[in-house]
This record gives C-alpha cells, structure tokens and sequence, in this order.
C-alpha cells in the first residue's frame, strides 16, 4: 500500500475513536439528567439524521474539492458539535451537529480510496479501513466507559496546572475535553492526507438540480444487478449493527448486571469480531467472489438469538466475537463490492453518499423501531428475538433477489478482471 494510504487510515482511526467515545459521554449526560431511557437510541437518531435529509448534497460537496479538505472541514463541525455539549446544549442536539460533520466526512473517507488506489486493491483497502475503524470502536468506546468511571474520573479532576484555571469541573466536561482532543488529532492527519489529482466538479449552486441528480444516482444504483444486492447488504448491515450497540448495553445490564461503564465494553467485544472478520476478508475474498458471502449475514441473525439463553460474561464474550466476526467478514467484500459498482457508474462521492442515504435511513428505521419497543417497555429477550429473525429473514430475501438475477443470462453483470 502507498504511504498515503496510511495517513489516511490514521485520520479515520482517530475520528471513528472520538465519535464512539463520545456517545458512551453523551449516554452518561442523558442518565446524569434523569433523561428516559428510551432517548438513548435517539442519539443514533439525532446523529444520522444528517446522512439522509443532506445525502443529496454532500457527496456534491465530496466531489467538489480536495478530499482532505473535506476531511479537515467535517472534523471542525464535529468539534463544533462536542464544544456545544460542553456548554450545556442537550446531548441529544450537540450529537446531531457532531453527525452533521460525520456525513459530510463519510463520502470523502470512502471515496479517496476509489481515487487513490486501483480496483484490485478496494478489497484490501476496505479490510484494513474496517478493521481499523472496529479497532477505534473498541477503543472508543473502552475509553468513554473509562472516561466515566468515578474513580478514574475523580482522579484526572484532580490535576491541576499551575496558575491555570481550566474551567473544567466535571466529569462530563473533562471527558469532551479528551474527546475533542482525539478530533483535533483526525483533523491534523487531515491536513497530511495526499491529493490524488483526479479533477473536481464545481460545486452547483441550485439545490434542485443536486436533489435531481441525486435521485438519479439512486436509481441507477438501485437498478444494477450488483448494486442493488451490494447495497441491500450493507443497508441492513449498518442499521443493525447501530441497533445491535444499544442491544447489548440493555442485554448486558438486564441479563449479566453489568453497569454502563462495562457493558458499553462488550460493544468493544462485538467490534473486536468485526475486526477478524475483516481482515479475515481482506485475506480470502476478492471482489469476484464477493457475493459467496451472502449467507453469513443468514446465519449471524439466528446466532444473535443464542444471547436469550446466556447468562455470564464468559459465554457472552466468545458469543458477541462470533457475532462480530460473522458481520465483518459478509460487510467488507459487499463494501468494496458498493464502492466499484458506484465509481463506475456515478464517480466516488456520489455512490457514497447513496450509499450512506440507504445505510443511515436503515439506522433510523430500525433504532426507531427500538425505541418504540423500549417505550413499550416490551422485554430485551423479545426484541433479541424479533432482531435475529428480522436479520436472517432479510438476508434470506437479498439471497433469493440475487440467485433470481442470475437466472437470467441477458442481466447478468460481471466483473471486469481489473476488479480481482
């Protein structure tokens, strides 16, 4: 891989890093204000709003300019989104504009790689980009429980520079604090990301003639043989593993008695399984045979329905690995799949940000239908059950939609030999 590569994958280490510590922070400013538990998968809400409602536009925007230009400009509205949290806006606000700057960051993270590097290594890229992005996650996540540990917490208050009033006097604001600097750290990669050189599209000025433009690139997607199957799999993929984070905090607490501070860990287990997953994907698959991994996605829904039965962390552990590992190994050759599919028929930013309209209004879909269960107060065990069977049952349909596809010979769509 070219050094470039590197620097990008290090920008979105520590960009994915400070988004999933802050929304454990963001969960412990909700609890600390005696907020329902229902408005804690809103955050996820509040927070990919953005990707559906702006799609139209921000891949406009990506294609636009330098892709690290972009990158450095979504990280400054992120910190934007953190400072307001700061300053006592309501959590659930402050993490839409920090998802606002996360939308318009997505197409330009994605879509650098289809520029800077050749079809044969999109596989590849994807592999090392998710696993790493699963390994920001762990550490995300591992570090705002630990941000809002009392006693580890209590003890970074307890610094003080000389001469220095900080400001800082909570627990929450010392844990922005961390949180932003890890989102001053992305935007310095940012500044050091390589131009690739490929020509950018003027931004147009009329918001119509984007919307139009857009929902053609959507249809187009949508109606390609590979596309289409591609993207249905990383739609569901990502609204269920957006569901799957606040499942496991509720199954956790529920089934194992673990507090907020451990149980947002296991979300670091489930994410250490992505991890091997992907690289195990990056290793095996190549884009060819991609759409051989389609059945996976079957066999990790009826799988999830193994934690009604498990009652202690050492079984709950290797469990939440396979989960993980399953969804790291069938998403990342469908990713890499989506991205060649959508340079070709559309350019990079464009695919990306249809690709992130579908994901996102999945993740709206599907962690608004948990909040409305939880509201219900119906049991985690139930919803488990429902989302398991919910997974396997779509995954079925997108398997059967694909073999259909190939039963007629004239639609059939092959990749070139240059995608292997």
């Amino acid at each position: 891989m070219p050094f470039g590569f590197y620097i990008i994958m290090a920008a979105q280490f520590f960009s994915a890093l400070a988004d999933n510590a802050l929304l454990i922070v963001a969960i412990a400013a909700l609890r600390e204000m005696h907020a329902p538990a229902a408005y804690e998968p809103l955050l996820k809400t509040f927070f990919t709003v953005s990707y559906v409602v702006l799609a139209a536009f921000v891949g406009a925007f990506a294609d636009s300019m330098a892709k690290w230009r972009v990158m450095f400009i979504s990280n400054g509205i992120k910190i934007l989104g953190c400072a307001l949290m700061y300053w006592d806006v309501h959590p659930l606000l402050a993490y839409a504009v920090v998802g606002l700057g996360a939308a318009a960051y997505s197409p330009a993270k994605y879509g650098i790689l289809t520029e800077y590097l050749p079809h044969r290594l999109l596989v590849v890229a994807n592999g090392w980009i998710e696993g790493l992005t699963v390994g920001a996650i762990i550490l995300g996540v591992v570090i705002g429980g630990m941000l809002i540990q009392p006693e580890l917490a209590h003890s970074l208050l307890g610094w003080d520079f000389p001469l220095i009033d900080t400001g800082v006097d909570t627990v929450s604001e010392m844990a922005l604090c961390f949180v932003a600097a890890f989102y001053l750290l992305a935007a310095l990669f940012n500044l050091h990301v390589p131009d690739t050189g490929v020509d950018h599209r003027a931004l147009h000025k009329n918001p119509w003639y984007l919307l139009r433009e857009f929902t053609h690139c959507l249809i187009l997607l949508w109606r390609d043989r590979l596309g289409q199957v591609s993207l249905a799999v990383t739609t569901l993929f990502w609204g269920a593993g957006a569901t799957l984070q606040f499942i496991v905090i509720k199954w956790a607490e529920t089934a194992l008695q673990l507090d907020l501070s451990k149980s947002s860990m296991l979300q670091g287990v489930v994410a250490v399984g992505v991890a091997l997953g992907a690289v195990g994907a990056a290793k095996m698959i190549t884009m060819r045979k991609s759409v051989r991994v389609i059945p996976l996605g079957i066999a990790m829904g009826i799988i999830v329905l193994i934690m009604n039965f498990v009652q202690h962390t050492w079984l709950a552990v290797p469990l939440l690995v396979l989960i993980g590992t399953l969804s790291g190994f069938f998403v990342v050759p469908m990713n890499a799949l989506l991205q060649h599919r959508g340079h070709i028929l559309m350019g990079a930013g464009h695919s990306i940000a249809v690709q992130n309209f579908n994901e996102n209004l999945s993740i709206l879909a599907m962690t608004g239908l948990y909040f409305i269960m939880i509201r219900a107060e119906l049991s985690i065990y139930l919803v488990i059950t429902l989302f398991g069977l919910f997974v396997s049952g779509a995954m079925w349909l997108v398997k059967q939609r694909h073999e259909a596809n190939q039963k007629t010979r004239d639609d059939v769509i092959h990749l070139d030999d240059s995608a292997d």
